[in-house]
């Protein structure tokens, strides 16, 4: 008989365990319907059923998780009066709370914290808040921290890290010191909890906390307390007996604190002291920045005597474990001096690992090209890829696109292609957005379509940045080489629709920088009547919600129209954008005195000044380079000369640096009009400013003498601001005179005789000097360049070179001359400066009338 019932006891388990299988199996599947109608045919059984029978179903529905059907399981017990233990209702609430429904999780532990001899446990506390944190419920995590505290059932090690992990997503990091000062009162941290908490110190930036609490992690294992056994069934307090203070350190986010040398030397000696005498004597060191600091690298002796250590100081069988936390935590930490340009301490941190016998991984080698690439240079992050992969590590996919974003950054566009290349699968649309930036920057639109092509193959979502980049890339088709065409126009139009039409079925809209892109490209092919349809656009759509980015708009349309010189049109968009109340800007009215420049009329310039005054702007240099060019357009007194040195003479007064695109501007016109004096007084003005010549100076003045037939003067002329161009101290000349023309300057070419169809032979030099030369200006800059190809001629025509500019005969009798003229730039009294600039609204008034 006992037998017996022993017999159908176990059957009726082996039943119900059969059921509970099928159940899940149901939901696993998708098939609710079925797995409610086996849960009915389990609650209808002839069998007594008890809370046991129901904990796979309930157990699954809380990993789903699948609050709906736990609900309708809970249900079946309550009518079946089933009574039900602490597992059962841990996984409702988990089931609850993972579901999304907190109001009714909540409910429940509010429910059981009512019954007598059911208050909730701890772990049902720490799952409720948990899925607060992740569904960022803060209503609901007051509630349960206020319901905890009534009920009096404390904190956990679990608990303390929801609140950490709470602290982190609201950036308080006082919050995480003060949850980190209260747990050191109550328990013992081993190194598990302190990389959790290294962990919130580098997100919140930190550096300084998490440096400390890696330096106790490193304590803690040499100790002994690695690891704080607790009891399974009871989490009893082990109040701390060391000092884990942390606050004392400082709180800054900068990383200053951690840029010192003695930080680094307390580093090492913290180091040496863990390790004992560990450093090995042949360690060696690898070249690292062009600065000549050296990147520490440990050899194989270090690390494997540092291994050695660890196992020895552990010996209780949990030495992979302690090492794979401290990696974590180095990691970390490594990984947050990567954010930080003034944290010098990723490589000491390396250092120390190798020393503890601590092998680096792949997120190792991440962080630390991370900041080689923001602090060290392109160079020696190439550097670590190469150490990496002889450590027969791959890169990583974040790996390979910091690298490749830094190759971008200084045009290393080959390289970053190559990096690109090795990325099979990701996400990440920033590293190909900054080498389509790179080849905007180079003009190499026929490679950002093999970029564009990889792109599409990685299934890419392009975002707004890169259609602004395909706008610059594809918008032009001549420009800026040379003028658009109808053809040009046409391939143009072809491609701005293709990009719209991506765009739109990727469901982007414009943005204002994607927007004046592509204005852009449309005044620069001359698209007039295609710039004005998208400009009409964007103010509908964009220029009413942001009228500060609504100006930029404004600004690229005018510049565009007056490029093409519709300046009618570009003063009726003017009067619109005033009338609109568009604020216009200092480019807004350089952009219209430009239109009046090309219009011929100076007045109206005047009164664009009057206006920029009346709006708070005054004039800068850009305005009064446009004015003079502006007052050469209009007949006036002098052909517009004594208007321009007025202008200079105003610009004296108001201390504004002059620059030589401005005295160019008024160079060209004297050349043209053969008006050699104001040549002279120009070059002579711009040799007191100590501004140097360019190219187009050079020109000028040399064919203002030539023209007149001067053509000695002319040669002196150009030999010295040939030698003003290189640099006007006479020491630096002296310094480079043996090297100039040694390898340039005197440099014979091979000559090279050809007879032509009537008879007439004539020298021939060959260029190999003069490609020389162009080479050469990829080093010593476009001007020297210049200046050198200047100088060469000057001395196949048989001139004399003299090193000492001033010495010359021309430049001795430039300084003598024009002393009425200098009268124009002497300073005058303050007062007199004052009242002017009181009175300059009323002056341009006046000029434009």
């Amino acid at each position: 008989m006992i037998s017996d019932l022993g017999v159908s006891d176990i059957g009726a388990k082996s039943v119900t365990r059969v059921l509970q299988s099928q159940i899940v199996n149901a939901l696993h599947l998708g098939e609710r319907d079925k797995a409610s109608n086996i849960l009915s045919s389990l609650s209808h059984g002839n069998d007594p059923l008890r809370s046991d029978d129901f904990v796979c179903i309930l157990d699954y529905c809380a990993r789903s998780p699948d609050p709906l059907f736990v609900m309708e399981t809970w249900r079946i017990m309550e009518e079946k009066e089933i009574g039900m233990n602490t597992t059962c209702y841990m996984l409702i609430i988990q089931a609850l709370t993972k579901g999304g429904y907190l109001e009714e999780a909540f409910n429940w532990l509010s429910y059981l914290g009512g019954i007598p001899h059911s208050v909730p446990d701890l772990p049902m506390y720490n799952v409720f808040l948990s899925g607060c944190i992740r569904m960022r419920s803060i209503g609901h995590i007051d509630s349960c921290l206020e319901l905890m505290e009534n009920q009096m059932v404390g904190k956990s090690e679990d608990t303390y890290w929801e609140l950490l992990k709470l602290a982190v997503l609201q950036e308080n990091l006082y919050a995480v010191h003060e949850i980190w000062k209260e747990y050191t009162k109550y328990y013992s941290p081993d190194i598990t909890f302190l990389r959790k908490v290294i962990k919130c110190f580098t997100v919140l930036g930190d550096l300084c906390s998490a440096y400390k609490a890696l330096q106790h992690s490193v304590a803690l294992v040499f100790q002994g307390n690695a690891f704080v056994q607790r009891s399974s069934k009871l989490d009893i307090p082990i109040p701390s007996t060391n000092d884990f203070e942390f606050k004392k350190c400082g709180m800054s986010t900068t990383g200053d604190d951690l840029t010192r040398e003695n930080h680094l030397d307390t580093f090492n000696a913290k180091t040496d002291a863990l390790c004992g005498s560990v450093k090995s004597s042949n360690s060696k060191f690898v070249e690292a920045t062009s600065e000549g600091r050296s990147f520490p690298m440990c050899d194989k002796v270090c690390q494997d005597s540092g291994y050695h250590v660890l196992n020895r100081e552990l010996g209780n069988g949990n030495s992979d474990q302690v090492i794979n936390n401290l990696r974590l935590s180095f990691n970390d930490v490594i990984h947050a001096c990567a954010q930080d340009r003034k944290c010098v301490l990723d490589e000491q941190l390396f250092l120390q690992m190798q020393r503890l016998g601590i092998k680096p991984s792949s997120n190792t080698y991440d962080g630390l090209i991370r900041a080689a690439v923001r602090k060290r240079g392109l160079r020696n992050a190439l550097k670590m890829l190469k150490e990496m992969e002889e450590a027969n590590f791959k890169p990583s996919t974040s790996t390979l696109a910091i690298l490749s974003i830094g190759c971008s950054n200084v045009l290393e566009l080959d390289l970053a292609e190559a990096l690109l290349d090795q990325i099979h699968t990701t996400s990440w649309l920033w590293p190909f957005n900054a080498l389509l930036i790179g080849y905007d920057k180079t003009d190499q639109p026929e490679r950002a379509v093999r970029l564009l092509a990889k792109m599409k193959q990685l299934n890419l979502k392009f975002d707004t940045k890169t259609y602004e980049l395909l706008f610059s890339l594809f918008g032009c088709v001549n420009a800026p080489y040379e003028d658009g065409n109808i053809l040009s126009r046409a391939e143009a139009a072809k491609r701005i629709n293709a990009i719209e039409l991506d765009m739109r079925k990727n469901g982007i809209l414009h943005s204002h920088s994607s927007m004046e892109k592509l204005l852009k490209a449309l005044g620069a092919e001359g698209m007039i009547k295609e710039l004005m349809q998208h400009f009409h656009m964007a103010e509908n759509q964009l220029i009413l919600t942001n009228n500060f980015k609504g100006t930029i708009i404004y600004n690229t349309v005018l510049h565009s129209l007056v490029e093409a010189n519709e300046n009618l049109l570009a003063t009726d968009i003017f009067k619109d954008m005033k009338s609109r109340g568009v604020p216009a800007d200092m480019s807004t009215y350089n952009i219209m005195i430009d239109c009046c420049y090309s219009s011929g009329c100076y007045k109206s310039a005047c009164m664009f000044v009057s206006m920029m005054i009346r709006d708070g702007f005054f004039p800068h240099l850009s305005t009064y380079t446009s004015l003079i060019q502006a007052s050469f357009s209009t007949l006036v007194a002098n052909d517009g000369f004594d208007e321009a040195l007025h202008l200079l003479n105003q610009m004296n007064l108001e201390r504004i640096q002059s620059d030589v695109q401005l005295f160019n501007s008024i160079l060209f016109q004297a050349y043209m009009k053969d008006r050699i004096d104001i040549v002279e007084l120009i070059v002579k003005q711009m040799h007191q400013e100590r501004i140097k010549p360019d190219p187009d100076t050079c020109s000028f003045v040399f064919h203002a003498y030539k023209c007149l037939g001067l053509h000695i003067a002319a040669m002196e002329a150009l030999q010295v601001l040939s030698m003003r161009m290189i640099s006007y101290e006479e020491s630096v000349l002296q310094k480079k005179k043996k090297y100039f023309e040694e390898n340039f300057i005197f440099v014979e070419d091979q000559v090279e005789y050809f007879v032509e169809y009537r008879g007439m032979r004539k020298l021939r030099y060959s260029s190999e000097v003069e490609l020389h030369i162009l080479k050469e200006s990829f080093k010593i800059g476009d001007y020297e360049a210049a200046a050198l190809w200047n100088l060469r001629m000057c001395a196949v025509n048989g001139f004399s070179l003299s090193w000492s500019p001033d010495q010359s005969e021309w430049a001795k009798q430039l300084s003598c001359s024009h002393s009425s003229k200098n009268e124009l730039y002497l300073p005058m009294d303050k007062t007199i400066i004052k009242k002017m600039k009181k009175r300059k609204h009323i002056a341009w008034v006046l000029r434009a009338s």
